[in-house]
């Protein structure tokens, strides 16, 4: 079993900048896959980004198209952190960001953005950007 808790979220206004951090507890493994998720009032679960680890030290991260260039996820294995550093911030990133973690890689899975290949979830922590 895997525990995620976010932290980092905040207020800023446009253009701002924040870093969400997730830290895990529990279950370890060699390979795995991380990702942040968003949720804006009245909409569904976005994904926003993952990083998928092979014997925890080959990192492969995708970004979905509204955050790449702004968004860098990254993560530390000695202190089981996972970021999301988030630059540039615009009003539509406003939303609840959750970590999800999934105890195996999603490469070749053909996708990182189905919630459903997650099985950790955190509960979340709150961005909201001014204009």
């Amino acid at each position: 079993q895997v525990r995620l808790v976010e932290s980092g979220g905040g207020s800023v206004q446009t253009g701002g900048s924040l870093r969400l951090s997730c830290a895990a507890s529990g279950s370890t493994y060699s390979n795995y896959c991380m990702g942040w998720f968003r949720q804006a009032p009245g909409k569904g679960r976005e994904w926003v980004s993952s990083i998928s680890t092979l014997a925890r030290s080959t990192y492969y991260a995708v970004y979905a198209d509204s955050v790449k260039g702004r968004f860098t996820i990254s993560q530390d294995n000695a202190k089981n952190t996972l970021y999301l550093q988030m630059t540039s911030l615009r009003p539509e990133d406003t939303a609840m960001y959750y970590c999800a973690g999934r105890p195996s890689s999603c490469l070749g899975l053909g996708t990182y953005s189905d919630n459903h290949l997650y099985n950790y979830w955190g509960q979340g922590t709150q961005v909201t950007v001014s204009s």
